[in-house]
C-alpha cells in the first residue's frame, strides 16, 4: 500500500515538473529571462518536487521497515521456526556463561543478511539479546543514507582493520601500431599506492528504562535504523569530500577534470558543458551499469532548467518508487557534501562509481549497555562503523565539471 501511494506521489511530482517546464518555455518563447514572480513559482515547484520525492522515499522506507520488523519479530524466541529459536538460545547461553561486552559474531554467507547482535552488559545488569537488530538491516540503512555507497561504489568487507595497500592507477598504458619486424614500444601503466585504513564513526543514543518498558512498538529496531542512518551520514560525508589525511579520500577530491565552464556564468554549467563532461569519460566507464551523476541537492534546480539542442529538458524525473531521476539515461544521486555551483567549484561528477572503493570493517556494530548510565536508569545504545575509501582508478573513471575561475 505504501509503495502504491509512493508511486502516486511520484506521478504528482512528474506533473509538477511539467508545470516548471511551462514556465521556462514561456519565457524562452518570449525571448526574456524569468520574471521575479516566475522565478518564485519555479523555485516553489522545485521545492514541491523535492518534498514529493522525499515523501515517496519515506513511504518506501516505511514499508520496508515494517517488513523488517515483522521478520525480526518472528525470530524472537518462542516465535518463528525452530532454527532461529535454537540460535537465540545459543547466543543467550553464551551471555549467561559470563561473556561480557559485545560478542564478535561472524555470520555465514546465508546468515549475513540477518545477524543477531549480543548486548553490551552483564546478565545481572539486564543483559539479553537484541532480537530485532540485524547486520543486514543496519548495513542497508547506512548504504541508503550515503550517496556514494548507494551509487554503486565497490564495497570491500574485511574482518580486521589492519592497513591494506591498494594500487592506484594514475595513467593507463597506450598501444601503438607496429610494423613487421619492428620493436614493440614499451608502455606501462603508472601506478601509485594508497593505504586503506579503518577510521571509526559512531553514534550513541540513550533512552529511559520507563520508555523501553512501556513502549508499544519495536523501539530497539527504530533506534538501530536511526543509528544506521546517522553513521551512514557521517561516514558518507567523508567518502564524498574527505581529504585523505587522517580520513578517507573523498570521490570529489580524487576525480579528474572533465570540463571547465565558460567565464561569466557564475560557475553554472550549460548543456554543452554537461555533454562534454559526459563524453570526457571513455566508453567502458561511461557505459558501465554503475555510471551515474553526483551533485548537490541545490544543483538540481539549475539542471532542471537546461534543455538539449532539440528543446527537450535533459532532466528526466522518475515515476518509479525507489528509482533515481536520470540525465542522459544515467541516474542522478544527490549529496549535501558535494560543492554547490560556484566559481571554481567542482559541482558535478560523472562516471563509473564502482571505481571508488569503500572499505568496511566487520560491517556495523550495534551494541547495548545497561551499565553505562546505571545511575540514571538509562539504556545506552551505540552504533559503530569503521572504514575508509579511495578512487582506485584515477585515469578518468570519474570526472568532474568545474566552474570557471572567474
Amino acid at each position: 500500500m505504501s509503495k502504491t501511494l509512493a508511486t502516486k506521489l511520484l506521478e504528482k511530482r512528474a506533473a509538477a515538473h511539467e508545470k516548471g517546464k511551462e514556465i521556462i518555455d514561456r519565457a524562452e518563447a518570449e525571448g526574456r529571462a524569468l520574471t521575479a514572480e516566475e522565478e518564485t513559482s519555479f523555485n516553489n515547484i522545485t521545492a514541491e518536487m523535492d518534498s514529493l520525492r522525499s515523501q515517496a522515499d519515506r513511504l518506501v522506507a516505511f514499508e520496508d521497515e515494517q517488513r523488517d520488523i515483522e521478520a525480526s519479530m518472528n525470530r524472537i524466541p518462542g516465535r518463528g521456526d525452530d532454527r532461529n529459536q535454537d540460535s537465540a538460545e545459543v547466543l543467550l547461553r553464551k551471555v549467561l556463561q559470563g561473556r561480557n561486552g559485545a560478542w564478535d559474531y561472524s555470520p555465514t554467507h546465508e546468515e549475513r543478511q540477518e545477524v543477531r547482535a549480543l548486548v553490551k552488559g552483564t546478565p545481572s545488569a539486564g543483559g539479553v539479546t537484541v532480537p530485532t537488530t540485524f547486520y543486514g538491516q543496519l548495513m542497508e540503512h547506512a548504504i541508503e543514507t550515503s550517496a556514494i555507497l548507494s551509487a554503486g561504489a565497490t564495497i570491500l568487507y574485511t574482518t580486521s582493520g589492519e592497513e591494506i595497500s591498494v594500487p592506484i592507477t594514475v595513467s593507463a598504458p597506450t598501444g601503438a601500431q607496429v610494423g613487421e619486424g619492428q620493436t614493440i614500444p614499451t608502455s606501462e601503466p603508472v601506478l601509485g599506492k594508497r593505504s586503506l585504513y579503518a577510521y571509526k564513526y559512531g553514534d550513541l543514543s540513550q533512552i529511559s528504562r520507563e520508555l523501553a518498558d512501556d513502549s508499544a512498538f519495536d523501539l530497539e529496531g527504530f533506534i538501530a535504523r536511526q543509528a544506521g542512518r546517522a553513521i551512514g551520514n557521517a561516514f558518507g560525508a567523508k567518502l564524498v569530500s574527505g581529504t585523505g589525511t587522517n580520513e578517507p579520500s573523498g570521490l570529489m577530491t580524487s576525480t579528474t577534470l572533465g570540463k571547465t565552464g565558460a567565464t561569466g556564468q557564475g560557475g553554472a554549467p550549460t548543456w554543452d558543458d554537461l555533454i562534454d563532461l559526459f563524453y570526457s569519460v571513455i566508453g567502458p566507464y561511461r557505459n558501465s551499469p554503475n555510471a551515474g551523476w553526483l551533485i548537490k541537492d541545490g544543483t538540481a534546480a539549475t539542471l532542471r532548467k537546461i534543455k538539449d539542442l532539440e528543446g527537450r529538458y535533459i532532466w528526466q524525473p522518475s515515476v518509479i518508487a525507489g528509482q533515481p531521476d536520470l540525465i542522459e539515461g544515467k541516474p542522478v544521486f544527490t549529496d549535501p557534501n558535494v560543492p554547490g555551483i560556484g566559481v571554481g567549484n567542482k559541482s558535478i561528477a560523472f562516471g563509473d562509481m564502482s571505481a571508488y572503493f569503500a572499505r568496511i570493517v566487520n560491517g556495523v556494530r550495534f551494541e547495548r549497555s545497561d551499565d553505562f548510565a546505571f545511575d540514571k536508569d538509562l539504556i545506552t545504545y551505540r552504533a559503530i562503523i569503521r572504514g575508509d575509501g579511495v578512487l582506485v582508478d584515477q585515469t578518468g573513471a570519474v570526472k568532474h565539471f568545474a566552474g570557471a575561475a572567474s
